[in-house]
């Protein structure tokens, strides 16, 4: 089956959705699996910047067991209708046998591929394919990553115009969870709390200017070395688009959030570090989704 597709001109459709934003406000959308992706959409598992936890912890027999049931919870759902459900029904029935025999997948089987033995006619609902149309069409995206006690989370922003965001937050376990969103201001705000959660960032501080150098040996001052060892959420936010942008990194303490600013990759100057409050954190954070 070809990649889910909307057939109509990209900025027409991103036109009508940016409509809809301004009347609607931001939104969510839906909830996807890794497996419900990966069988919606599998070129994206390498396509895509947005990772598959789960896909990556599962074996070759295992991720078929695994797409075979994430294929049916998409059509008891009504995410997707199959027009050959007969031939569904088959392959369904198939891969619970191999699961209960402990069987391996049938020789030939490509462990990243959707269940094996038809070619299943998919026809997709139009809120699925929006999201994974969006996804895969941004032009820059904001990706930003975080770091506690309980494993890593995700938060991508795909950045289409100054009132259309796709926002995508995926758990440790594999779990994606879409938003449209109307702003930056309002894709900042979700990034906001993402790297802020206990919301510590209280007041501005002076602004400290660092070296590569002092980086790389630690040697970053007292109070900012403190906030790094004791910090209960640690964030790392990038733009991700053709010129590599600035690299902001959070350090979430239980009293305080201090920011580590990179103007540019590798860059010998540039270097900022302060604890910041809401709002400046936020400003941050928009300019990095809208720089212009």
């Amino acid at each position: 089956m070809p990649n889910p597709e909307i057939d109509i001109d990209l900025d027409e459709f991103r036109g009508i959705l940016a409509e809809a934003l301004a009347e609607g406000g931001t939104q969510p959308l839906l909830r996807l699996t890794d497996e419900e992706i990966a069988v919606l959409d599998p070129e994206s598992l390498s396509e895509c910047v947005a990772p598959t936890p789960r896909i990556a912890e599962l074996s070759g027999q295992e991720r078929e067991w695994v797409y075979a049931t994430a294929l049916r919870s998409l059509v008891s759902r009504e995410a997707v209708e199959v027009a050959n459900i007969e031939e569904l029904d088959a392959v369904l029935r198939a891969a619970e046998a191999r699961r209960e025999a402990r069987e391996t997948p049938a020789e030939g089987t490509d462990p990243g591929s959707r269940p094996s033995g038809i070619d299943l006619d998919l026809r997709i609902t139009p809120e699925v394919s929006l999201v994974l149309t969006l996804r895969r069409t941004a032009a820059r995206a904001l990706a930003v990553e975080q770091h506690t006690s309980s494993g890593r989370t995700h938060l991508l922003v795909y950045v289409h115009a100054d009132d259309l965001h796709l926002v995508e937050r995926v758990t440790s376990g594999g779990l994606h969870m879409f938003t449209l969103a109307a702003s930056a201001q309002d894709a900042a705000d979700m990034a906001l709390l993402f790297v802020d959660p206990f919301e510590v960032a209280a007041k501005d501080g002076p602004v400290q200017h660092l070296t590569p150098e002092q980086i790389s040996q630690e040697n970053v001052g007292r109070a900012l070395g403190e906030a790094i060892d004791n910090a209960l959420v640690v964030g790392q936010t990038v733009l991700l688009a053709d010129t590599p942008g600035p690299l902001l990194t959070t350090y979430a303490t239980d009293q305080a959030l201090w920011t580590v600013y990179v103007e540019k990759p590798h860059a010998l100057t540039g270097i900022e570090a302060r604890p910041v409050g809401k709002n400046t954190l936020r400003a941050l954070i928009t300019k990095l989704i809208s720089p212009s």
